[in-house]
Parts: C-alpha cells; sequence; structure tokens
C-alpha cells in the first residue's frame, strides 16, 4: 500500500537530473489540503520543507506500475533509517506515479572527483561509518540494495550521509539474476553469473566504495566483464579453487591468468592497517567469508584511531570547496 497524505502539497521547481527510467525534481513541500499535489503557487510566510519529486516515467493506466518501481517504494517505506533517503510519500499527478524524496545535494560521486577537495582519513572514517549504518539498516530489514556505489550515496545539508535508489533491491531469497550492480562495483560471484547471493554483494560494493575514498578514481574500472574480473585479479591476485570453493562450477566461470596479489599497502599509501584490514575482509573472494555490516560497525577501524569527521564539518568543507551539486 502506498502512502499519499491528504495534506502535502509541491510547488515544482528546477529539473535536478533525468535518467531512463525517472525524472528527478526540487520542490517545495508544504501542508495544504487542497485538491491539487502540484500547486502553482506557495501564499507568503508559508512553512516550506525542500524536496526531490522522482517522476517515473514508465507508468500506464493499463500495465500499472513498473515492478522495479513498486519494490523501490515497498523497500524505501520498510527502512526506516536516518542515513538512508527518506520516501515522503507516493502520489499520482496527470498520469504519472511521483515519489516526494528527501532532498540530499551532495552524491559522494562529485565529491571523490573533485580534486579541489581534499579528503582526509578523518573524513573517509566519517563516511564509511555513516554508510555501514546505512547499509546495516536495509540489511536488517532482510534486503539487499543491489546498487551500491558512489553515485547512489548522497549527503544532505548538514553532512549525513543519504544511501538512495532501491530500484533494483530485492528481498533476501528473492530469486535473482546476475546483471545487476554497475560493473565497477560487482562482485566476482556475480561477473561469473551467481543467481543465488546475498547481502554479501552489496558489501563487496562498499569495498569497492572505501578504496575508491582513499585512491579518487574506481579500484576496479574494467571496460566488460571479462576484463572487470582481469582488473579485479590483477589487483587482489586470481583465486583459486581454495580460496573459494565452487568458483569452478559458476555457470559463467572462465579460467583467467595467475596474477599475484599486490600487498594493499604499496595501493593504500594513506590508510592505516586497521582500514586496510576491514577494506581486505569486504574484498574476499568467497562470498560466505566477506564481512556482514554488522560487523564491520564493530571492526577496530571505527573504535580505533582518529575519530571519524563530525558531519557538520565534514559537510563546511563541501560548502566551501565544492560547487553545489543539484542531482539526486
Amino acid at each position: 500500500v502506498f502512502y499519499t497524505s491528504p495534506m502535502l502539497s509541491y510547488l515544482r521547481q528546477k529539473k535536478l537530473g533525468e535518467g531512463t527510467y525517472a525524472v528527478v525534481y526540487l520542490a517545495q513541500m508544504v501542508q495544504s489540503s487542497g485538491p491539487h499535489k502540484i500547486i502553482k503557487s506557495i501564499a507568503a510566510n508559508t512553512h516550506v520543507s525542500t524536496v526531490a519529486i522522482k517522476k517515473i516515467k514508465h507508468y500506464s493506466s493499463t500495465t500499472g506500475i513498473d515492478l522495479s518501481t513498486v519494490r523501490e517504494i515497498k523497500n524505501m517505506q520498510r527502512v526506516q533509517s536516518k542515513y538512508v533517503l527518506t520516501l515522503f510519500e507516493v502520489f499520482f499527478h496527470n498520469n504519472s506515479v511521483n515519489m516526494a524524496l528527501e532532498y540530499a545535494p551532495y552524491n559522494l560521486e562529485h565529491i571523490i572527483k573533485n580534486r579541489q577537495l581534499v579528503i582526509m582519513p578523518s573524513d573517509i572514517k566519517a563516511i564509511m561509518l555513516m554508510v555501514m549504518k546505512g547499509v546495516y539498516a536495509i540489511h536488517r530489514k532482510f534486503i539487499v540494495h543491489r546498487d551500491l556505489k558512489p553515485n547512489n550515496i548522497l549527503l544532505d545539508a548538514n553532512g549525513i550521509v543519504k544511501i538512495a535508489d532501491f530500484g533494483l533491491s530485492r528481498d533476501l531469497g528473492d530469486n535473482m539474476t546476475s546483471y545487476v550492480v554497475t560493473r565497477w562495483y560487482r562482485a566476482p560471484e556475480l561477473l561469473f553469473g551467481a543467481k543465488v547471493y546475498g547481502f554479501n554483494v552489496d558489501m563487496w560494493s562498499i569495498g569497492c566504495i572505501f578504496a575508491e575514498l582513499f585512491l579518487r578514481v574506481p579500484f576496479f574500472a574494467g571496460e566488460n566483464d571479462l576484463n572487470q574480473l582481469d582488473v579485479i585479479f590483477r589487483a587482489l591476485g586470481t583465486p583459486t579453487e581454495h580460496d573459494w570453493p565452487g568458483m569452478c562450477t559458476l555457470s559463467n566461470f572462465v579460467k583467467l591468468p595467475s596474477y599475484p596479489r599486490v600487498p594493499p599497502k604499496t595501493i593504500f599509501t594513506g590508510a592505516t592497517d586497521d582500514a586496510i584490514e576491514l577494506l581486505e575482509k569486504m574484498l574476499v573472494f568467497e562470498p560466505q567469508k566477506r564481512i556482514s555490516s554488522y560487523n564491520a560497525l564493530k571492526h577496530a577501524y571505527f573504535s580505533g584511531g582518529d575519530r571519524p569527521t563530525l558531519p557538520k564539518n565534514l559537510i563546511m568543507s563541501l560548502r566551501t570547496t565544492t560547487e553545489h551539486v543539484d542531482e539526486q
């Protein structure tokens, strides 16, 4: 059941972005009992809240809402966390489905790419701690996100991380496909065609994001699925059947050259031993041995060493060194 409030209306403003499946607009949300959800003006001195309106493109009155949209809405409603983007309501307007979402003006991809911005180890720890809390909240509801990447990790105006885009999310135990997750953040078992998997694919993606925060470029930037595996193996070493039991039985398994493991300290020169240890636990080939979100939060990386940057200080440096990113 989709929640729609009779007391909320929206003044739609500029377009923030457009993808294959949706258009996102900046909007002002107001308390209103009028008949229209999208309004043309707001009275003076009216209290407003800035939100993002995600207008779904693929909807018809005969076929209904696309199944991925239904899953996205359902799973966003289920996960209530400070570190997951809030879905305020879902409403119909001019024969289209609209999602009213919390507005978070920054995303991690733009932060990583902005060379004017110095990302300190304490900043990385702050971001990763909030990301892990968000992922743990998702996994606690037995949901696999399946599309974790820097572009889907937003920061609000107070520096709080917000995990977004649940369009590929599934309940744990659902029928799965291996063709999910943006390639650079896709776990090796998916690249080999696994269709039975769980939270561990999200943890691999988080490991890739963790590495990218240190390197400021994607850690595994493959050009196609086979090259993606080659890039991973060149960095982590080619796994054997001993390292990853059952690897050879996966439907798309191919034998690749045998590469030695590169010592992570030579790649992540600015990372502490605790950070490298946590990263290695996320990027384990055997899925069942990959660290869980719960155990990651208990890791010494988060409890020891330098304290994480406070979110308000994190966002202060963003405001002074980056352009405002109007993308949701």
